[in-house]
């Protein structure tokens, strides 16, 4: 019910937080897609817009070295959409028109000051806004708004909620080519009020600001077009040994990305809903949401996600109780075949301390305390010990310890650096 009314609050077009916001648009971008645009060109809106936002940047640029690095931004631009088309044209009938067209009132707010106008951010002014397209536009409007508002926390957040609540992890691989795109919008938009006549020469602070405004969102854009090595941190542990609540301190500290287990076994529930898991990734009916097909079926999701993510450049962190080195193994060859850094990191806590967590846990939920007790013996009974190679990678994390979430980052880092 929570999340109808969240969609409804966005369609009546009053400010919106964040995590309101998200939900609508996971809602719209599920529901909304936009059949008919099938036929249209896969890359014919992000064609349009990008052509025209170099072409004015470049042309109000004085600097020869300025316009020499627009050119190679956009070099890399269109060659990143003729890579990146393949995806963009299997994803044909999840497009969509822009959320914003329809929320052009609404506002995205926090701790009581707007931050985005629709909510997302998007002009929807420059050629192609009109368009259907992916949804991983409005998502990289929203991403780029955030950071241009030096809200680095907020955009993990929204990037981390997103996928998890939409299931659709393959966007992140689109997300650098759209992100690059709008903060060109937003260059050129600081660029027409240098441009403007009531600006003019006459206001030379004004002037500077704008200017300033244009380059720091130009060094944005090669920022989200830069290429980046990013590691993938698998999280080891049973039930209530702490793995969901340390992680999350990792989407906000270190901009990784959760992928949960529990969500994507969840998602085995929708299997009859393509749009819930839209790689196909889940054999249809897989029968008990706990049987070994769909516990099966939940670490290869989880691989395959994983596997999105570090294609996009982001740092992926998955978070599942990883039993068996059968699975380990899976989610850490995502890495390895890459070439990329990865952790393992076991999360520990005594017997005493994972029943009083469980205790609790059960009793927030409402379910039956033996049953998860229960659980948590079954898992201890199954779990594998790490081998020789996984020790290449492996850590241990006192989750009991106050500095507990300090100590994990010191970890990931170190270990990311000693891997660079």
């Amino acid at each position: 019910m929570r999340h109808t009314l969240d969609v409804d609050r966005a369609n009546s077009g009053e400010s919106l937080e964040l995590e309101t916001l998200i939900d609508a648009l996971v809602a719209y971008h599920r529901g909304a897609a936009s059949h008919d645009a099938e036929a249209q060109d896969a890359g014919q809106p992000l064609t349009l817009t990008m052509t025209a936002e170099l072409a004015e940047i470049r042309e109000a640029l004085w600097d020869e070295g300025e316009r020499e690095r627009l050119d190679q931004l956009g070099d890399w631009l269109k060659q990143d959409l003729t890579r990146l088309m393949p995806i963009l044209e299997a994803r044909a009938a999840r497009r969509t028109p822009s959320w914003a067209l329809g929320h052009s009132a609404s506002r995205l707010c926090h701790d009581g000051r707007p931050l985005l106008v629709n909510a997302i951010g998007r002009d929807l002014e420059v050629p192609g806004a009109e368009l259907a397209d992916d949804p991983a536009s409005d998502l990289a409007a929203l991403l780029v708004g955030l950071e241009g508002r030096e809200t680095p926390e907020l955009t993990r957040l929204a990037l981390d909620r997103y996928l998890r609540h939409s299931g659709d992890y393959e966007i992140s691989r689109l997300l650098s080519l759209f992100g690059t795109c709008h903060a060109l919008t937003a260059a050129r938009r600081a660029l027409r009020r240098c441009l403007d006549e009531k600006l003019g020469l006459e206001q030379p602070a004004l002037l500077a600001e704008s200017m300033a405004e244009c380059r720091r969102y130009l060094e944005l854009a090669e920022r989200i077009a830069e290429f980046r090595f990013p590691p993938l941190i698998i999280a080891v542990g049973v039930s209530g040994s702490g793995k969901s609540r340390f992680t999350r301190e990792l989407v906000t500290g270190l901009g990784a990305i959760r992928v949960s287990s529990e969500a994507e076994r969840q998602r085995l529930v929708q299997a009859d809903d393509s749009s819930a898991h839209p790689q196909g990734d889940f054999a249809p009916g897989v029968v008990g949401i706990f049987s070994e097909a769909a516990t099966m079926a939940t670490y290869r999701r989880l691989a395959s996600c994983a596997g999105y993510l570090l294609d996009a450049g982001v740092p992926a962190c998955v978070d599942a109780t990883c039993l068996t080195r059968a699975q380990r193994d899976l989610l850490r060859q995502q890495a390895e075949a890459r070439g990329l850094p990865c952790l393992l990191v076991n999360f520990e806590a005594d017997d005493a301390t994972l029943r009083r967590r469980i205790e609790k846990r059960a009793g927030r939920q409402g379910v039956a305390v033996e049953e998860s007790l229960a659980v948590l013996a079954q898992q201890q009974q199954r779990f594998e010990p790490f081998g020789d190679e996984e020790r290449l990678h492996l850590v241990h994390l006192d989750t009991t310890a106050g500095n507990a979430g300090e100590l994990l980052a010191d970890l990931v880092n170190e270990h990311v650096r000693l891997s660079g």
